[in-house]
């Protein structure tokens, strides 16, 4: 009978388990959002939790205490940007939204992401690009569309490939069975 065990085991040993949690909180670092099983995501979200904490404690000792729960690339993430994000924020620096059922084998998929996220300033510069290019036209005045050109039938294996690369590279091939 286990008693007063933490965690869960996820049919992993300890190696695997410590593995995988090193990579779901690298992910959730660097891309700020992962669709996972509910399961794992419940798993890690108190270990993201301390990865903030630890990270907004700052200082060089900060690099020494995250190294071996994430990555480097992500550590830097994490204390550059993601740490400031929440300096006024006591915890619950994650959230799970719950998605839906996985097709394959119906588990239960969650996005976890942090609860505050970070502007993009592309998105900015692509609306503001959008902008730029309207145009404003008359009353009354006609709006062509623009006119459809024949594209060429792609068709794989043959010598006249659309792509110049392959169709050389093919090309090649042909000779030399050719030959040899």
């Amino acid at each position: 009978m286990k008693k007063h065990v933490f965690g869960r085991q996820l049919k992993r040993d300890a190696n695997e388990r410590k593995a995988l949690f090193k990579n779901l909180l690298t992910s959730l670092v660097i891309e700020e959002r992962i669709t996972t099983t509910e399961a794992k995501a419940k798993a890690i979200r108190s270990a993201a939790d301390k990865l903030v904490t630890k990270a907004k404690k700052g200082g060089p000792e900060a690099y020494r205490r995250l190294a071996p729960d994430v990555r480097y690339d992500a550590v830097e993430k994490l204390i550059k940007t993601i740490a400031p994000r929440f300096a006024d924020r006591q915890g619950g620096y994650t959230r799970i939204i719950k998605v839906g059922n996985r097709v394959a084998d119906n588990a239960p998929q969650v996005v976890m992401e942090w609860v505050v996220r970070e502007e993009r300033s592309e998105m900015k510069d692509e609306k503001s690009k959008g902008n730029e290019k309207k145009t404003t036209v008359k009353a009354g005045a006609k709006i062509s569309k623009p006119k459809k050109t024949a594209t060429p039938a792609k068709t794989v294996g043959s010598a006249k490939e659309t792509k110049p690369g392959v169709g050389a590279a093919l090309r090649q091939m042909v000779t030399r069975q050719k030959k040899g």
